[in-house]
């Protein structure tokens, strides 16, 4: 069996024109949905990168035991299974998250890696003489600044390294059997930096300052007049992802692999560039469907079907999926589903998913209406549940483990008692309990004046209002969402805290 996964981070479905964009260029996402099923109805799980691949990894979510963190020993891991079962797992990335403390065991679970140098704050290159630092922009500048000394045309991104060596692999490998090929890159993820030849498409004439890597938050007056900017360098880098997707795809015409490769193309959410006056992916948005509702394409060569697919699917949909084409059985604790029938004959996967970051707002979607949660004012209880304690680029420092205990065994840990672990504000702080109400504690992580006066729990109908722009009551529908999501968040196994911290815990006892 042979697979090509390609994954993008912060993919914008509205910006493709398989999704009815119709002036960003990119002709070869176009040829990719005359080859494959393009799904409507994919949603993320839990957010943002890290969370959302182990999800690609387990088939299970994420975001209701812990926030960012490796993958931990109790997990199962699609790629590592598939190696097991005599299938070569090779990864090729340029995305630097899985070179640090937070996510460094997910490359090794695959039987050879490698990694390309550069992207974001990637510490890389030492270049000691940065210029001075746009307001707007936090500590990874510098960083950034420094390694685009280095990156001085296409060859050099790492977006091009990394897709020439997935391209490698397919001229080496392409007549054997039994591989699964996973490349990904980090674009087109912030920093919107891409080459000239990109960015004179969209603009010529830019005489404004340097504004290619919005903040986390609402737009600013100051930045109002710069959205159009971001969004043309976003499409810039975006056709730069459709370049190198054409590349894959003509090594696929070159070897013939329609005929007996699985190609899935997928990210892990999306990107607000100015939409609803935002920027980035921030949790005070509602996961709104510029950054939840992602782009999923799938070719099936066994029934080479083309079109449409409206099924609700997810992430965590993924590894079931690979592993069935390889006639592997998901484990018990997969909570995704195979996707091959869906694609093949149209059946139904989920009636109603769930997604969320940790610690935020816990949204459910049932394919017409969606339900977004707000943790009760407190925001409280709320504990982490791990083996592998560290945060993005850091391990967890000493006073968080105040207060720890040892949890019982989930019921997917494999026997494992957990630590269990006070928040102490996952994003690197150390607030106290008492002050951890949804939107004061979202002012203490980001203290800016932009952020909303207040979170809302909202429901939208997403039949006749697919941009979110008119909550609806209607509390039949309300009780049935909340019964989804309860329903959903027992066969996650979730703790018995999350029910109290969002309100739910009338519905938990009905459903006991």
């Amino acid at each position: 069996m042979k697979v090509i996964m390609v994954t993008y981070d912060s993919l914008n479905r509205h910006m493709l024109p398989n999704y009815g964009n119709d002036w960003v260029i990119a002709p070869n996402f176009k040829r990719l949905g005359e080859r494959a099923v393009t799904f409507t109805n994919s949603y993320c799980g839990s957010m943002p990168c890290m969370p959302a691949r182990r999800e690609l990894h387990t088939g299970r979510y994420n975001f209701l035991h812990r926030p960012w963190g490796p993958m931990e020993p109790y997990d199962d891991s699609m790629p590592e299974m598939l190696a097991e079962h005599g299938i070569h797992t090779h990864l090729v990335s340029d995305h630097a998250h899985y070179w640090e403390d937070g996510g460094a065991t997910y490359h090794t679970r695959y039987t050879t890696w490698e990694c390309n140098r550069g992207q974001e704050g990637d510490p890389w290159k030492a270049y000691l003489c940065p210029p001075e630092m746009p307001e707007h922009l936090g500590s990874l500048w510098s960083q950034d600044w420094a390694n685009r000394q280095f990156i001085r045309n296409a060859e050099e991104m790492p977006q091009t390294k990394t897709f020439s060596g997935g391209l490698e692999f397919l001229d080496q490998n392409h007549d054997q059997d039994n591989w699964f090929l996973h490349i990904e890159t980090f674009d087109p993820h912030e920093p919107f930096y891409a080459m000239p030849e990109f960015k004179e498409l969209y603009e010529k004439n830019y005489d404004g300052p340097l504004f290619d890597w919005p903040p986390y938050r609402a737009v600013s007056e100051e930045e109002r007049p710069y959205v159009e900017h971001v969004r043309r360098m976003y499409a810039a880098l975006l056709t730069m992802c459709d370049n190198s997707l054409g590349k894959v795809l003509d090594k696929m015409d070159e070897y013939h692999l329609w005929d007996d490769t699985l190609l899935i193309v997928n990210t892990d959410h999306g990107f607000f560039v100015g939409e609803h006056d935002y920027w980035g992916k921030g949790t005070d948005v509602y996961m709104r469907e510029e950054v939840a509702h992602t782009p999923l394409f799938i070719y099936d060569p066994v029934s080479k079907k083309t079109g449409t697919n409206d099924a609700l699917v997810q992430t965590i949909d993924m590894a079931p999926t690979v592993l069935d084409y390889c006639g592997i059985e998901r484990t018990k604790d997969m909570q995704g589903i195979s996707l091959l029938d869906t694609v093949r004959k149209g059946t139904p996967v989920h009636d109603a998913i769930i997604y969320g970051v940790f610690g935020a707002q816990i949204t459910c979607v049932d394919g017409r209406y969606k339900y977004v949660l707000t943790p009760k004012e407190d925001n409280w209880p709320l504990y982490h549940y791990l083996l592998m304690p560290t945060h993005m680029r850091a391990m967890y420092a000493p006073g968080e483990f105040e207060g720890m205990e040892l949890s019982e065994p989930f019921s997917f840990t494999k026997n494992i008692s957990l630590m269990k672990l006070p928040d102490h504000n996952y994003f690197g702080g150390s607030i106290p309990k008492k002050e951890r109400a949804g939107k004061d504690f979202l002012q203490k992580v980001y203290p800016h004046e932009h952020w909303p006066k207040e979170l809302a729990t909202v429901l939208y109908d997403l039949k006749n209002d697919p941009q979110e722009d008119h909550p609806i009551a209607d509390e039949e529908v309300v009780g049935r969402m909340r019964r989804q999501m309860v329903r959903l968040m027992m066969e996650n196994d979730a703790p018995e805290e999350q029910y109290e911290r969002m309100g739910l815990l009338k519905e938990r006892a009905e459903c006991r």
